[in-house]
């Protein structure tokens, strides 16, 4: 039986504590800005179409995206009513609770304003960054595991399972490594499938669409092996709020890949 425990503290300076999960989001970040600019320049946009001067308002304005999106996200998706009594801890964000719908959905509204203002193909770009995102998703999934957050439900048959984790802080009973499972089906596998296909000549907005239907493919899968949320628990019989959320995803990305491939 594995009891993982890292300590999510990476690097101690003096009062200073560099953690492991903001780590991940510096990698996350890092990534994206490096794989999107390869993409670019196969696709002979970049210093053209796409100034570097540009990209990096680009970019500033998607983190914020990310982190407002993701905080009010979880704001409203997941626990509105602790935060309608404790307003002034929506800004807490070092407290946890981020929520990914949320920060993808801001990212895309910050994304498209920028691209309007600035008069940037806004498909395109939105495209070359679904095919990355996934790969953002491995880090963070990385994050959560190493902080031991949202572990996944007990194991009934342990011997069924061999690589059960018992986490500290979720009880004595092992339990399913979700983190592990979102970290391999909705990041890894997923970037794999994209990054692989990122030449060929589809409709712009076609990536964005695949990415929406395989994450939320992977992620109402890996629910199935996650605890819910214990302030939401499931919403009604076996459905988490995860899995309502990744279905309008599924929805929207089913809906955009039939919409722009039509004639074809």
């Amino acid at each position: 039986m594995l009891a993982p425990h890292i300590d999510p503290v990476a690097l101690q300076l003096g009062p200073i504590a560099i953690h492991w999960y903001g780590l991940m989001y510096v990698l996350a970040f890092m990534s994206a800005w490096k794989l999107v600019q390869i993409q670019l320049k196969e696709m002979q946009l970049w210093g053209t179409v796409v100034s570097p001067e540009k990209y990096e308002n680009l970019f500033t304005w998607l983190i914020l995206g990310v982190i407002l999106g993701g905080r009010l996200g979880y704001v409203l998706f997941y626990n509105p009513s602790y935060y309608i009594e404790h307003p002034i801890e929506v800004f807490y964000v070092w407290n946890g609770g981020m929520s990914f719908h949320g920060g993808f959905l801001g990212s895309v509204i910050m994304g498209w304003l920028f691209c309007r203002r600035n008069d940037l193909p806004y498909l395109i770009l939105l495209d070359r960054f679904a095919i990355v995102a996934p790969l953002g998703l491995a880090f963070g999934r990385a994050g959560n595991f190493i902080n031991g957050e949202l572990w996944g439900r007990v194991v009934t048959n342990p011997e069924s399972v061999p690589w059960a984790m018992i986490f500290p802080g979720a009880g004595p009973y092992p339990r399913h490594p979700s983190q592990l499972y979102e970290l391999a089906l909705e990041g890894l596998l997923l970037f794999a499938i994209l990054w692989l296909t990122r030449k060929k000549k589809w409709a712009d907005g076609t990536r964005i669409s695949i990415f929406l239907l395989g994450y939320a493919l992977a992620r109402i899968f890996c629910e199935n092996y996650r605890q819910p949320d214990e302030q939401l628990g499931f919403l009604f019989a076996h459905i988490t709020m995860g899995m309502l959320l990744s279905s309008a995803m599924l929805l929207a990305g089913l809906f955009g890949f039939i919409w722009l491939n039509r004639k074809r």
